[in-house]
């Protein structure tokens, strides 16, 4: 039991390592990192599926994407480490191909917000989809604590990526009902 929970602590604290050096190498280049975002509807932009997750614009935005992937990717983590990994990548393919369909032309979409929202989608859904007293229970909790962040899947506030955020959560609720498949 404790090397799980060590190699959870690992896998996610690694994870957020993994954002913050990408985010200050970034920085130091100038913000050069950012074209590696998803630009809609461009052969090039198509690489930010895979890259997006890990950039950032400032460091606000990666504080405020900080908390919220250990918060709701620990949660992902109860079940197991492989979810985890599942439920981020089902989120990185929903959150990049959404906004490479969906975004203004010429925007450049970055950020982990999609998989948080992936996160955020499989948690709420997972319950339903698991059908078990704690899925449920966990369910019930984050969309209580959490859901309110589910309005910004809507378009919004200028330079926020919405479509990131519906096929994040999509991405989320379809690894949901894949994790209910595959049980």
């Amino acid at each position: 039991m404790r090397s799980a929970v060590k190699t959870r602590v690992a896998i996610l604290a690694g994870a957020l390592v993994v954002l913050w050096v990408v985010f200050l190498l970034s920085s130091a280049s100038g913000g050069a990192l950012l074209a590696f975002g998803v630009i809609p509807r461009t052969t090039t932009g198509l690489r930010g599926i895979l890259f997006a997750p890990f950039l950032h614009g400032s460091l606000n935005h990666i504080v405020a994407n900080s908390i919220p992937f250990v918060v709701l990717g620990s949660l992902v983590m109860l079940r197991d480490a492989k979810q985890f990994v599942r439920v981020t990548l089902f989120g990185m393919l929903g959150a990049g191909l959404t906004s490479w369909l969906l975004g203004a032309p010429g925007s450049v979409h970055v950020g982990a917000s999609g998989v948080i929202f992936a996160y955020l989608g499989f948690l709420i859904l997972s319950g339903w989809y698991a059908r078990s007293f704690w899925s449920i229970l966990l369910s019930v909790l984050v969309a209580i604590a959490w859901g309110g962040l589910v309005v910004g899947v809507m378009p919004g506030e200028t330079g926020i990526s919405w479509q990131a955020h519906l096929g994040g959560f999509l991405g989320g609720v379809a690894a949901a009902r894949r994790y209910r498949i595959s049980r």
